[in-house]
């Protein structure tokens, strides 16, 4: 079978085999419902336990801090929704730039009497500390500006904004679910410069899909999304998926021993792939700010984004035209538009997403290719001219 070189990291990641080997056990002889009494729920429960100690590590949290959820937009649903909803409606402010999974429960609250204040971000991606200190003039009741984005991988200094938002005594949230693995990451001291919760997600970090992660400072109140048997100290109901979890522990022991290094080599990585694309005239998104190790969002001028990511999977290379959540939807990123990033530019973007197994070789290769592609494409601009 034809299998493109895989630059679309972003999007999720390969199971690792020691993630896998570690789930297998829990579909087959240890299969038992983790709310079981017996030997079999025993062991489950057992297994629940030992993987929120693993992402409590990674993270600098305590393990009773770890609330279990099926994903990252769960998580980012039930911290926005379940705060709001043990709170009088006031102001909800979020960055521009989130997610979809911040952004529409965020949007859901203002038609239910909140006020949305969507904060500003400069031509770079990175959250303007003047509309934020205006956001904050507002006292918003909820704060939740993302860690590092998932299109450009520009990193916000969250400490910093957190310390800004301290005074007013809102709830502040993250989604860190694109800085997992990538940055070090420790809620102890984010805590202490007022973050109240995080969001982070397995399948970023070679770990199975199905299983994420809310990280949250014990204060805060939530009403569950999920009502039913109590699970995760009452805030997520339902049978848990004990292999995914299981997943999750593993893979977060293995990344966390991991992010000095693979920041160093991805980072070499994609200067390179950066060198490459620049010289074939792409604009490159983000360029002058903190970003993520792994990431480059460029656009060719005049060259479709869709069309350029298909034609480049047809030479070997998987890469994305934009966030694989949005992907289907054909009008621009919102966050280049958030950028001031032109309409016809922003129709052009491209991410390329590196990981564990991305190599020099297949970084040149890519180059190569996308020269080739580019010239094919501009060779029938031309003629249809």
């Amino acid at each position: 079978m034809f299998a493109p070189v895989y630059f679309d990291y972003n999007a999720t990641t390969p199971v690792l085999d020691c993630v896998r080997e570690a789930m297998l056990p829990y579909f087959s002889q240890r299969y038992g419902n983790a709310s079981s009494r017996h030997e079999y729920g025993r062991a489950a429960r057992l297994a629940i336990d030992t993987a929120r100690e693993q992402v409590a590590a990674a993270l600098g949290a305590h393990p009773t801090e770890i609330v279990f959820t099926s994903g990252g937009s769960e998580a980012n649903n039930l911290f926005v929704k379940g705060a709001a909803a043990c709170m009088k409606p006031g102001t909800v402010a979020i960055s521009a730039i989130e997610h979809p999974c911040v952004r529409e429960p965020a949007r859901e609250l203002a038609r239910h009497g909140w006020a949305l204040r969507e904060i500003a971000v400069d031509g770079a991606g990175r959250v303007r500390l003047d509309d934020f200190d205006a956001a904050l003039a507002k006292q918003p009741g909820l704060v939740s500006v993302m860690f590092a984005n998932n299109e450009t991988g520009v990193v916000q200094d969250i400490a910093l904004l957190a310390q800004r938002a301290k005074p007013g005594r809102g709830w502040f949230h993250s989604d860190a679910v694109q800085a997992l693995g990538k940055l070090p990451l420790d809620f102890r001291r984010l805590n202490a410069d007022g973050v109240h919760a995080l969001t982070v997600s397995s399948h970023k970090i070679g770990g199975p899909k199905g299983a994420a992660a809310l990280v949250l400072d014990k204060r805060v109140e939530l009403t569950p999304l999920i009502a039913g048997g109590g699970h995760e100290r009452g805030l997520r109901s339902g049978t848990e998926n004990v292999p995914a979890i299981v997943g999750f522990g593993v893979a977060c022991e293995w990344a966390a021993g991991r992010v000095a290094d693979a920041a160093q080599r991805l980072g070499s990585l994609r200067a390179t792939l950066e060198r490459g694309v620049a010289a074939q005239g792409a604009t490159i998104f983000g360029l002058g700010a903190e970003r993520l190790p792994n990431t480059v969002y460029f656009a060719v001028p005049h060259v479709d984004g869709e069309t350029l990511v298909g034609q480049i999977d047809r030479a070997g290379y998987a890469v994305a035209s934009g966030a694989a959540c949005s992907s289907a939807k054909p009008e621009p990123s919102h966050v280049l538009m958030a950028m001031g990033v032109a309409p016809e530019l922003a129709r052009g973007a491209v991410r390329v997403s590196l990981g564990a197994d991305s190599t020099e070789d297949m970084v040149n290769g890519f180059l190569l290719a996308l020269a080739e592609t580019l010239r094919r494409l501009r060779g029938l601009a031309a003629l249809a001219a």
